[in-house]
């Protein structure tokens, strides 16, 4: 038969363009789709073999690679189904056609057959070769046919179709390779170094054995497959020892520790997914620099290699999980650069946050020590969980650990608190702060400790953001912060005789009250006496739903405009400095030593709390005008 030559179909020069320019990211993911198509040519001969053993090879299944950096060419050879003369036109001839694509649906229709997992589904992957190619040439064998046919083109709009003869079924891609070019990404794919790297990245998986050749003037024969196939995920766990496991992890992390926890699991139903993944021992640099991260969750699609860093599988609050999600089939683009949103993606990631989750609760109640060292490195971040609406908050709350004025140093779970929790308490109290220092040493916590009340302390900034929104109840317990609002303990009569001790303290002290009030009119709204004071002169509280200092500043540093929240300064009335104020006003109440008195008790309770005073020369300067007053002869 003589050489044909055919028009493209569908406007293909425009998209061969598209394809060439702008379809792939990266140029090296040509001979990944190349490789796939092989493999899939592969799986469609033997399944065909079933029924038909005649169109089984002699020997065994295998892709090649032939290099020769002379002539500038790269073959990929395969023994798989091959195509037929009509084949080759409708397949190459008509972009976006696929045959393997036409294979499952004629697949789909004879109920009694069971696919091979096929991998090219989209149609353009071989026309990537031109990316790379100048002119690309295939050379194909039917299964169970005598002939053999050659296509050719150069991406120009047309292609040439002629007779051919090969030894045996099967089809050979020949690239002449496009002069090597680095700044705009063409590696030289005649190198055996770039090749076993390309093939290492993208198709180290792929089930059937990938072979190099390197030709020329002094042939090499490469003598071990360029990729493993061993996907440790589709083993049995029973079958995977933990050092392949961790060995593993450390090659798609690049993290030179083992792993904390690794977690298998498997989807099955409508549509089935793989994932092998890990928590590591520590938090790498770039936890909280979400535009630096990489190396998280890889996704491959029949394990082909599809994504470094696939984020719409995990949530942020996970993202130190690291791993390989591996699904049979999800709505890629022609591409395979990127997901379609759509409900597979969602429930993978549904059923992946479950069992990290699930795995993690595992560890808190198996391995104290560990859990410790993951709350250690990750517990800020898992707590941003708290924060996502459509996350379920209970089973993050779950393996929340804190410190509280009960744990003597050690970090505690909120269920060890209700259990400690007496029958008539009906919340957690908590307190939050920027140091846990200054929380323990916080004046708010006095009349909890008195009274033998438990306290939890948060000091990661989080937790500033999570609180504030009213958590959910946790095990029938609400939540109330020690700095916001009245504090009233104890039960129904000791709160009753409380509430009339300080009615009584604040008509004695009405006077002094006001005169402090007047002295710092500009920095709090009410001063009042005190409920949860024992031994401290005075604090600040806030009342119930006003923004936390804290909240304020970090959304100052977020560049919004925010109005200072004025707080509320509670005195101490059984405190000498407070009973002095209180005389010295009694005196007189035009002293000036009231007024500096005032002052100094408000900028004591910013001290206290870890701020400091707007004016701390002036706080400075009063403080020393009233030690050097109180050591006057006769003062």
């Amino acid at each position: 038969m003589p050489r044909e030559t055919h028009e493209f179909q569908a406007q293909v020069k425009q998209i061969l363009d598209l394809v060439i320019h702008s379809l792939y990211s990266n140029k090296d993911i040509f001979l990944r789709e190349l490789v796939s198509n092989a493999s899939d040519a592969i799986d469609r001969r033997r399944f065909a073999g079933v029924t038909r053993p005649e169109l089984l090879p002699a020997g065994e299944f295998a892709i090649e690679l032939l290099a020769d950096p002379g002539a500038r060419t790269l073959c990929v050879r395969d023994n798989g189904i091959g195509m037929s003369r009509d084949e080759l036109v409708e397949n190459l001839g008509t972009i976006a056609r696929s045959g393997s694509a036409e294979f499952l649906a004629a697949l789909q229709r004879d109920q009694g057959a069971t696919a091979p997992e096929l991998i090219g589904q989209f149609g353009v992957g071989f026309y990537a070769s031109f990316m790379v190619a100048e002119r690309v040439e295939v050379l194909t064998r039917r299964a169970g046919e005598s002939g053999a046919h050659r296509w050719e083109s150069s991406g120009d709009g047309s292609f040439s179709l002629e007779e051919a003869e090969r030894d045996e079924a099967g089809t050979t891609i020949t690239l002449h390779l496009r002069a090597v070019e680095p700044e705009a990404g063409l590696q030289d794919y005649t190198d055996e170094w770039v090749l076993r790297g390309i093939v290492k990245r993208y198709s180290d998986f792929v089930a059937h054995p990938i072979r190099l050749r390197i030709e020329g003037d002094a042939p090499k024969e490469i003598e071990e497959d360029l990729n493993s196939r061993e996907a440790l995920w589709t083993r049995p766990a029973d079958q995977v020892e933990e050092r392949e496991l961790f060995e593993f992890y450390r090659h798609i992390s690049h993290d030179w520790q083992d792993p904390l926890l690794p977690v298998r699991t498997k989807i099955e139903g409508t549509f089935e997914a793989r994932a092998l993944l890990f928590v590591p021992q520590v938090a790498p640099p770039d936890l909280y620099h979400r535009e630096m991260a990489h190396k998280g969750i890889q996704l491959y699609v029949k394990r082909v290699f599809i994504m470094d860093e696939c984020r719409e599988l995990m949530p942020e609050f996970l993202r130190f999980v690291k791993g390989v999600v591996d699904a049979e089939d999800l709505s890629l683009n022609v591409s395979r650069e990127m997901l379609q949103q759509d409900r597979q993606i969602r429930a993978i990631r549904r059923h992946l946050v479950k069992k990290v989750l699930d795995a993690l609760g595992e560890l808190a109640e198996n391995d104290a020590d560990a859990y410790r060292r993951f709350w250690a490195a990750f517990g800020p971040v898992l707590k941003e969980g708290l924060l996502v609406p459509d996350e379920k908050p209970e089973r993050i709350l779950d393996l929340v650990r804190c410190h509280s004025t009960h744990a003597s140093g050690e970090l505690t779970s909120l269920a060890q608190v209700v259990e400690r929790m007496g029958d008539d308490q009906t919340c957690f109290y908590y307190a939050v702060g920027e140091s846990l220092a200054a929380l323990e040493s916080s004046p708010h916590l006095e009349a909890f400790r008195d009274k033998g009340i438990e306290v939890l302390l948060f000091a990661d900034p989080v937790d500033e953001i999570w609180l504030a929104q009213l958590p959910p109840e946790y095990r029938g317990k609400s939540w109330r912060s020690v700095g916001q609002g009245e504090v009233e303990l104890g039960d129904e009569s000791e709160r009753e005789a409380a509430a009339k001790a300080r009615e009584e303290q604040a008509d004695a002290l009405k006077g002094v009250l006001a005169a402090v009030r007047a002295a710092v009119q500009e920095d709090v709204k009410e001063v009042r006496v005190s409920s949860r004071l024992t031994t401290s002169p005075a604090c600040l509280v806030l009342e119930q739903g006003d923004m936390t200092p804290q909240m304020e500043e970090m959304l100052r540093r977020a560049g919004q405009d925010v109005p200072k929240t004025k707080r509320v300064l509670e005195v101490n009335p059984q405190h000498a400095l407070v009973e002095r104020l209180s005389a010295l006003h009694a005196a007189d109440a035009e002293d000036a030593r009231v007024t500096a008195l005032a002052e100094l008790l408000y900028g004591q309770a910013v001290l206290a709390e870890g701020g400091r005073p707007e004016d701390a020369a002036a706080f400075v300067s009063r403080l020393n005008e009233l030690l050097l007053a109180g050591l006057e002869p006769g003062s």
